[in-house]
């Protein structure tokens, strides 16, 4: 599981590094593939390939019909694009993806559970300080948890 934050920097080339505790993760769950995608074009989804498979399974049991998940697909298929990890830990993000979300130089890169989100730090910074918690939204994550719990 992918947590927390690791300032991060995109080169002229658009290569991140991915930071090491996460790259630890993929080592040790031997994950080479990543599929890189966003749904909204504002941040960057690195996916370990097999669980973005899973995502795709899922989605085309229910796809014929539903628009949604048509629209969904569209934007991710026009952002994303299958890498390798190279031999320096390095993903070159896709170009349009890259553009749309500023993702030029400084980045943050986020633990999200299965995949990592890539954000442009400036931009994420400024959303962040103007965010608070709501009762509303300790409640329903609380209500969440307590299902499992």
């Amino acid at each position: 599981m992918f947590r927390g934050n690791n300032p991060a920097k995109v080169d002229d080339k658009g290569r991140l590094k991915i930071p090491s505790g996460f790259k630890a993760l993929l080592d040790a769950a031997n994950v080479t593939q990543l599929y890189i995608t966003s749904a909204d074009g504002k941040s960057a989804q690195i996916w370990p390939l097999q669980e973005w498979e899973k995502r795709e399974r899922v989605l085309m049991a229910h796809s014929a019909m539903n628009d949604a998940v048509e629209n969904f697909l569209n934007l991710t298929s026009y952002y994303g694009q299958q890498v390798e990890i190279d031999s320096q830990a390095r993903v070159v993000l896709p170009q349009k993806l890259r553009d749309k979300a500023r993702l030029n130089a400084e980045v943050v890169v986020l633990g999200k559970v299965a995949y990592l989100e890539v954000q442009n730090e400036k931009e994420f910074e400024a959303r962040v300080a103007g965010y608070e918690m709501t009762p509303d939204d300790r409640r329903a994550v609380a209500e969440l948890i307590s299902k499992v719990s």
